[in-house]
């Protein structure tokens, strides 16, 4: 597996470690664009600040029963009764082998009123924009110039939440899509492969007021996934801003 970066880097003190890839820095100043085979990859590991980082946090995780840094969310049973102030988190279910899984992360799905969204055959219908999404949507539109319509939250409560290897490549998405992933809270590791070699690897830590934009034909040749991490016991929130498409 290429690891991109010997160790974790900071836009700050100038740290980041050549690869095999290509590299240049992106015009905003922040991160660096990586040309990969069959797309390209903007990685920007301190496009936040930590503040407001830390306050994204706050924000989307606000509630009127939990405080959510203390809180061992995988014992919390009661999510539909809890009053979410920004965001209403959800345990989506998935049929697997004749049974009804729950996904290892809850979720959630903010767009425009028509953007409808389907992915292991779970229809996703949008709840509205609200401040922090559009603010967020804001900052995403100033550096890669795309007018993001739709954004899947995830939230992993701890390294036992995890997504299995999979790509944004669904019909809504259209052609060569361009996926923002914004990162808050813990650092978790992220991992792509090439569809038609799975030796062949990339890794990149996401970690607290990241950002990562994937684009190009990338969906089409690469798989991602965010593995279990037993050593993790902090929350990760993951907004991935998306272009939804009319289909037909």
């Amino acid at each position: 597996m290429l690891d991109l970066f010997d160790e974790p880097c900071s836009e700050t003190d100038g740290l980041l470690y050549a690869s095999q890839y290509p590299m240049r820095p992106h015009p905003c100043g922040k991160g660096h664009i990586i040309t990969v085979p069959d797309g390209e990859l903007y990685y920007a590991p301190d496009f936040f600040e930590p503040r407001i980082s830390d306050r994204a946090m706050d924000v989307l995780l606000a509630n009127d029963r939990y405080p959510w840094q203390s809180t061992n969310w995988h014992e919390v049973t009661d999510f539909s009764e809890i009053k979410w102030t920004a965001i209403a988190w959800q345990q989506s279910m998935i049929q697997m082998y004749g049974r009804e899984l729950a996904l290892p992360r809850l979720s959630a799905w903010h767009g425009d009123n028509d953007q409808t969204y389907t992915y292991s055959r779970i229809r996703l219908h949008p709840a509205p924009w609200n401040q922090i999404l559009d603010w967020l949507r804001g900052q995403l539109t100033d550096v890669s110039g795309v007018h993001f319509n739709s954004v899947l939250l995830n939230w992993y409560r701890n390294g036992d939440d995890h997504i299995s290897w999979h790509t944004d490549a669904e019909p809504e998405l259209g052609r060569n899509p361009s996926i923002a992933s914004i990162n808050f809270g813990a650092t978790r590791r992220f991992i792509l492969r090439r569809s038609d070699d799975h030796q062949q690897k990339i890794e990149l830590p996401l970690k607290h007021g990241s950002l990562l934009i994937m684009s190009g034909a990338l969906q089409h040749h690469w798989q991602h996934s965010v593995p279990k991490e037993k050593a993790v016991k902090a929350s990760r929130v993951n907004l991935t801003f998306r272009v939804i498409k009319s289909i037909g």
